[in-house]
C-alpha cells in the first residue's frame, strides 16, 4: 500500500496527523474537497486503524477489515462501538504494502455464515507464521533481497458477531519476495463463484526476472524457485521466468503456474478452479484457477452489474495506471505485464532481452490493451489544482442507480490513493463507461484538501458511493440531494488542554455552506448537550475544574438546515513533550546503513514517561518533484525508547521521516519527527559509439538515447540493460561489453562517487 513516481505500489503515511484532523472535524463532518453541486461527503464510520476493505451485509451490518488482520463489525452506519469479530494479526504479515487487503461476504450472508479474507501470510508457502513479525531485518532487507512470505485465502465461520471454530484455509500460495504488489480483492460474482486478484510480489525498484536474493551470506537467489532454475539459482536472460514474470507463469514452457499477477475464479467452498475456466483442463491446479493474468498489482476489481465482466484497477510502475476489462471469465485475457505497461511495451523489461516478452512482441494480438489508462504526468481531469506525479489506482465501483443524477447510472467510479482523488467515467451510448466522459467526483480543492487516501470503493445503502480512507481510519459516504444541503460545522479549540483555570478560544469561521449562504452559530461550551452558551463565529470559555469536556458547535443555514461538530478539551492536564535525542537531522544515509534512534518524553503531571508510553514510526516520503511527495509507512516500534533500523533501498527523490509519539496517563499525546535525507550520487550512462540507447531502472518507460545521467541513492540497486541489436545511422550494432564488466543486463549498486558506465557495441 508504496512510493512513487511510482516505484512501489500502495499506500501509507504517518497516520497521526490524519487522525487528528478527523478528530477535530468530528463524527459526521465533511472533509475539505471539491464535489459536484448537490453532493456531500460525510464520515460515517471512524476510530478504525488502517482500514483496508469494506463489505455491506444484507442484514444491515458493515464488516471492515483492517490491515493488521483485525476484522470489525458495525451493526449499522450509526454504530460507534464496533465489535471485533476476528483477530488474525499473528498470521497476517502487516508490513509496507502487505496485510489483510481483501474481504468478501457470500451474497446470502448470514445464511451462509462466512467471512472470506485474503491476506499476506507471515511465512513462506508451507511455513508457519509469524516468521518476520511485521518487519524485515537487514539482511535480507526489504528492498535488497526481500523477506519471503506467501498469502492465504481463508474463510471464517461466524456465529452472530463472533468467529467460531478454526480458520479454514482454502489456498496458501502466492510467493511474495518483496513487500509490495501483494494480494488484492475478493468478490462474489453473479455466478456465485469467488473471484480473487493478486500482484506479482516482485521488486518495485528494478527489473526483476528472478535474479535477486543472494547478496548476503546464507541468502538464496530466486527464493520462489521459478524456472528454469530452482531455489538458489539466480536466473538470467533470455530464459528467466521469475520475478515479475510470474505474472506470465501460465505461459511458461514447463510450469508450474503461479497465482501471482493473476485473476482467479474459484469454488468458494474449496478454493479450487471451476468448470468453464480457460485452463480448467490443465493438470496444474493453479492453472485451473486462472482466468486472467499479466497484471502487476490488481489491487481492486469489481463486476459490472448485470454482466460477468470484471473491471480491474491495476497499479502501474513509473508511467501508467490501468483499468482492464475481462469481458468473459471463460476466455483467458493476458494484459501483458511486465512486458507491457499501458498500451505500449515496458522499456525496462524489453531491454532485458527476455524470451517471454519477445514472444509477445512478435505475436500481434497476444495482449489485451487497457480499457483505459492514465499517465502519471497528466491530470485525469484537468482543473485548477488537479494532481499529477505519484499515482496508484486503489478503488473501482459501478454506480447502479439511486439518488444520484441519472447521468451517473452505469458510471464507473475509480480512485487514486496517491493523488487523493475519485473520478467518474460516465457511460456512453453503448452503456459502457466512456473514457471521453470523465468527471472529477472528489477532487482537490484550492487549499490542497482531497479525498483522504482511498483504498476501497463500494456501493452501499441508498445506492450511495462509500470509500475507505486508510490513513484517516474512516469510512466516508457521498450523498446527493437537490434540496438545500446542510452546512458543515468546523471549529478549532486553542489550546485544547492545559492546567486549570484553562482559557480556551473557539473559532468556527472554517464552517461553510454549500450554497454559500449566511450561517448562524450556537455553542455548547460545557458539553452538557445544551446549546446557546454563546453565539457568533467565535467564543471563549474558562474551564476552572479539571476534567474532560466535549464542547460542540451547531451551525444553521438560512433555510434551517444544521450541522454539528465537537472536539475534546482536557482541563487539568497538558500533553507530554516528546524529544528525539538521535539521530540528528544532519545525518545522511545510504542504503543498508544501520541507523540508531533514541528519545525520551516528559509530562508536567506524570514526570518522565516510561518506554511503554512511547511509539515510533518510520515513513518513506517519495517525491515526483521536490514539493510533490507522498508517504509510505515502513515500520513501527512500540514501547521502546531506543532501537535501530536499516535504511531501505528506494528510488530518488525520497527521504525518511522518523516520528516519536508520547502518550501520558490521561490519554493526551504529542508527536515530534526528524527528516533524514539520503546521500546521492550521479550515474552517467554512455555507449560506444555514442547515441545508441540504454535502459536504466530510473528511465524505464523506453530505452533512452545516450548519454544520460540519473541521480540515485548511494548503495541503491539499479538495473541496466543494453538492448541488442540496435539500428543507428543505417547500421546494425551488437552489444559486446560493459565498462564495469557486467553482463548485458545487470544490476549496479550505486557507488559513493559519481561514475560513468559505458556499453560498447560493435558494428555488424
Amino acid at each position: 500500500m508504496w512510493g512513487l513516481v511510482r516505484r512501489a505500489r500502495g499506500w501509507t503515511s504517518v497516520a497521526a496527523a490524519m487522525l487528528l484532523v478527523a478528530a477535530a472535524l468530528g463524527q459526521g463532518a465533511a472533509r475539505a474537497e471539491t464535489l459536484p453541486a448537490g453532493f456531500r461527503d460525510t464520515v460515517v464510520l471512524s476510530g478504525l486503524t488502517n482500514p483496508t476493505a469494506l463489505q455491506f451485509a444484507p442484514d444491515g451490518r458493515i464488516v471492515v477489515g483492517q490491515k493488521s488482520g483485525v476484522i470489525k463489525i458495525f451493526q449499522s452506519l450509526t454504530d460507534t462501538s464496533p465489535v471485533t469479530v476476528a483477530d488474525l494479526s499473528l498470521q497476517v504479515g502487516d508490513y509496507w504494502d502487505r496485510g489483510l487487503l481483501g474481504l468478501a461476504l457470500p451474497p446470502n450472508f448470514p445464511t451462509s455464515p462466512y467471512i472470506y479474507v485474503l491476506y499476506a501470510y507471515d511465512a513462506a508457502i508451507g511455513g508457519t507464521a509469524p516468521r518476520w513479525n511485521d518487519a524485515c531485518p537487514t539482511p535480507p532487507g526489504p528492498t535488497t533481497d526481500g523477506c519471503l512470505v506467501s498469502a492465504r485465502l481463508s474463510r471464517l465461520q461466524i456465529s452472530g458477531n463472533v468467529m467460531t471454530g478454526p480458520e479454514q484455509v482454502l489456498i496458501n500460495d502466492w510467493c511474495q519476495q518483496f513487500p509490495s504488489h501483494s494480494v488484492g480483492t475478493l468478490l462474489f460474482g453473479r455466478d456465485g463463484y469467488l473471484y480473487v486478484s493478486a500482484g506479482d510480489g516482485a521488486s518495485f525498484n528494478n527489473v526483476d526476472y528472478g535474479q535477486y536474493g543472494a547478496t548476503y551470506a546464507g541468502g538464496q537467489a530466486n527464493p520462489c524457485g521459478d524456472p528454469p532454475g530452482s531455489v538458489g539459482t539466480a536466473l538470467t536472460p533470455p530464459n528467466a521466468q521469475g520475478g515479475a514474470l510470474r505474472s506470465q507463469s501460465i505461459r511458461r514452457p514447463s510450469g508450474p503456474a503461479t497465482l501471482d499477477g493473476a485473476i482467479l475464479r474459484l469454488d468458494p467452498a474449496t478454493g479450487a478452479g471451476v468448470p468453464g475456466n480457460p485452463f480448467f483442463s490443465s493438470p496444474d491446479p493453479n492453472a485451473r484457477r486462472i482466468v486472467a493474468y499479466g497484471v502487476r498489482n490488481p489491487f481492486r476489481m469489481t463486476q459490472r452489474p448485470g454482466t460477468d465482466e470484471l473491471w480491474i484497477g491495476d497499479v502501474g510502475w513509473n508511467t501508467w495506471e490501468e483499468i482492464n476489462r475481462v469481458v468473459a471469465p471463460t476466455t483467458a485475457a493476458n494484459f501483458g505485464w511486465p512486458c507491457y505497461e499501458g498500451a505500449g511495451v515496458q522499456g525496462g523489461y524489453q531491454g532485458a532481452g527476455l524470451s517471454s516478452c519477445s514472444a509477445l512482441y512478435s505475436t500481434p494480438g497476444s495482449v489485451v490493451a487497457p480499457y483505459y489508462a492514465y499517465h502519471h504526468g497528466a491530470c485525469v481531469v484537468s482543473y485548477t489544482g488537479c494532481r499529477t506525479g505519484g499515482s496508484s489506482i486503489t478503488g473501482i465501483a459501478f454506480y447502479q442507480g439511486g439518488s444520484y443524477p441519472s447521468e451517473y447510472n452505469g458510471a464507473l467510479f475509480f480512485a487514486d490513493h496517491s493523488r487523493n482523488e475519485i473520478w467518474a467515467m460516465l457511460p456512453g451510448t453503448n452503456g459502457l463507461p466512456d473514457p471521453a466522459r470523465l468527471r472529477s467526483f472528489v477532487g482537490v480543492d484550492a487549499t490542497g484538501g482531497a479525498a483522504g487516501h482511498p483504498v476501497d470503493l463500494k456501493i452501499g445503502p441508498g445506492g450511495d458511493l462509500f470509500y475507505v480512507d486508510m490513513e484517516g481510519g474512516t469510512v466516508h459516504r457521498i450523498t446527493f440531494t437537490t434540496a438545500n444541503q446542510p452546512p458543515t460545522a468546523s471549529f478549532t479549540a486553542t489550546p485544547s488542554s492545559g492546567a486549570v483555570p484553562l482559557t480556551v478560544n473557539f473559532n468556527g469561521t472554517a464552517s461553510s455552506d454549500p450554497e454559500a449562504g449566511p450561517l448562524s452559530y450556537s455553542w455548547d461550551l460545557n458539553g452538557d448537550g445544551t446549546f446557546g452558551d454563546a453565539t457568533g463565529a467565535t467564543a471563549t470559555r474558562i474551564y476552572s475544574a479539571a476534567g474532560t469536556y466535549h464542547p460542540s458547535l451547531r451551525v444553521t443555514d438560512n433555510q434551517g438546515a444544521t450541522d454539528t461538530a465537537s472536539v475534546t478539551v482536557t482541563a487539568g492536564n497538558t500533553a507530554p513533550t516528546a524529544v528525539i535525542d538521535s539521530p540528528a537531522s544532519s545525518l545522511t544515509w545510504k542504503v543498508g546503513d544501520q541507523i540508531g534512534f533514541g528519545g525520551h518524553a516528559t509530562d508536567v503531571q506524570d514526570g518522565s514517561l516510561p518506554a511503554s508510553a512511547v511509539s515510533w514510526s518510520l515513513t518513506m516520503h517519495h517525491c515526483s518533484t521536490p514539493s510533490d511527495c507522498h508517504a509510505h509507512l515502513l515500520q513501527t516500534f512500540n514501547g521502546v525508547s531506543s532501537g535501530s533500523f536499516t535504511a531501505p533501498d528506494h528510488s530518488y527523490p525520497s527521504w525518511l521521516e522518523l516520528a516519536l509519539t508520547a502518550t501520558d496517563s490521561g490519554g493526551l499525546s504529542s508527536t515530534t519527527s526528524v527528516r533524514l535525507d539520503p546521500r546521492t550520487v550521479v550515474l552517467t550512462f554512455r555507449t560506444n559509439p555514442g547515441g545508441l540507447t540504454l535502459t536504466n531502472m530510473v528511465v524505464n518507460e523506453a530505452p533512452r538515447s545516450t548519454p544520460f545521467s540519473v541521480t540515485v541513492v548511494v548503495g541503491s540497486a539499479n538495473s541496466v540493460s543494453a538492448p541488442s541489436p540496435q539500428q543507428f545511422n543505417k547500421f546494425t550494432y551488437n552489444f559486446t561489453s560493459w565498462s564495469d564488466g557486467g553482463p548485458q543486463s545487470h544490476t549496479i549498486t550505486a557507488p559513493t562517487t559519481n561514475t560513468t558506465y559505458t556499453a560498447t557495441y560493435r558494428k555488424r
